[in-house]
């Protein structure tokens, strides 16, 4: 069974060019007043909140091991692809953005959080092949 998601095509935010974001690396963005780390892992994308949820570090500029982000102020680490809390000394989980890439450019929808068991949706601005 597909779990489908509502969503108003309106509503997407783009972030960047899908070709900024180098592979397994990250990118900071700020976009309506909004500060996110969009995250490339082996061509997937995944956009989480930039600040850190335990101190000023900005995650976008932590280190990458998998799908794990490393903050690089207190060390404290975050799973991407969920923002599950992976290592102390953060205990408040981070904020996932459903991710949708159309066109070669990453778009969220900042009023829809993530889903852990599928974290992508295909947009319908996405032409059929």
């Amino acid at each position: 069974m597909t779990e489908r998601i509502d969503f108003n095509i309106l509503n997407l935010l783009e972030l960047c060019p899908s070709s900024e974001v180098s592979s397994n690396g990250a990118l900071k963005v700020e976009k309506d007043g909004m500060s996110l780390a969009v995250f490339n892992l082996d061509g997937e994308f995944y956009v989480t909140d930039d600040l850190c949820t335990h101190g000023p570090g900005s995650l976008s500029e932590g280190y990458i091991e998998g799908d794990v982000i490393e903050c690089d102020f207190h060390n404290g680490a975050f799973n991407i692809r969920t923002g599950e809390v992976v290592t102390p000394p953060c205990m408040i989980p981070l904020r996932t953005y459903l991710v949708h890439t159309v066109d070669g450019k990453v778009y969220i929808d900042p009023s829809q959080s993530a889903l852990a068991s599928h974290a992508h949706q295909d947009c319908p601005l996405k032409k059929a092949d």
